[in-house]
């Protein structure tokens, strides 16, 4: 049905159903993302996001050596904070290194392992749960790391299916309004900026 329309006939339709709501039909439209070096903690956020597929780099059967972390810009920012940091970093790979010589499985050491640790992740989602997902992400209350990936997401689908993702992104972007007026936040004063 779409081929017959052509192409601008089907992005007044696309257009038309997200306006209205009728978002079950972007379901059959899905995405999969190969995401490398973001940390467990951004990870654990994103597995919320229950309408996808996850499959994750295995801390049980992959060893960390050499493992590396994501630091966060407030700590990196200030010297004293980051000592401290890399310091407790240190130590805890040190201890799973321990507990691995000393014969505990992989899978019991981890814990030991912060949660700022880099993994790998491959996510697929239809349209309708990442148009859900940049709402949630891509606003300036989340947390900075899956915010930045969430705009990267984005970023990345718009190239490809720019119809349904045009007005993608957080609440103040995709419907007009903030569901949290309360909360200081950049984009939406330069969204007032703009307004006429």
């Amino acid at each position: 049905m779409l081929k017959e329309m052509g192409p601008e006939k089907a992005k007044k339709l696309i257009r038309e159903l997200v306006k209205r709501g009728h978002t079950s039909v972007l379901e059959h439209a899905v995405f999969t993302f190969s995401i490398e070096g973001v940390s467990r903690v951004c990870t654990h956020q994103l597995v919320r996001h229950r309408i996808a597929s996850y499959s994750q780099q295995s801390q049980r059967y992959v060893k960390l050596t050499g493992a590396s972390v994501v630091v966060p810009p407030s700590i990196a920012s200030k010297p004293e904070a980051k000592e401290v940091f890399d310091k407790a970093v240190r130590e805890c790979l040190k201890a799973y290194q321990e507990l691995l010589k000393l014969g505990i499985p992989p899978e019991d050491a981890r814990f030991v392992v912060p949660q700022g640790v880099r993994t790998n992740i491959v996510v697929t989602m239809n349209a309708r749960s990442l148009l859900n997902f940049f709402e949630l992400r891509c606003c300036y209350r989340a947390q900075w790391e899956i915010r930045q990936l969430a705009w990267k997401m984005l970023e990345l689908v718009k190239k490809v299916a720019p119809t349904i993702f045009e007005k993608a992104g957080p609440p103040c972007i995709s419907r007009g309004v903030c569901p949290e007026p309360d909360f200081p936040c950049p984009l939406r004063s330069k969204l007032s900026r703009a307004s006429p």
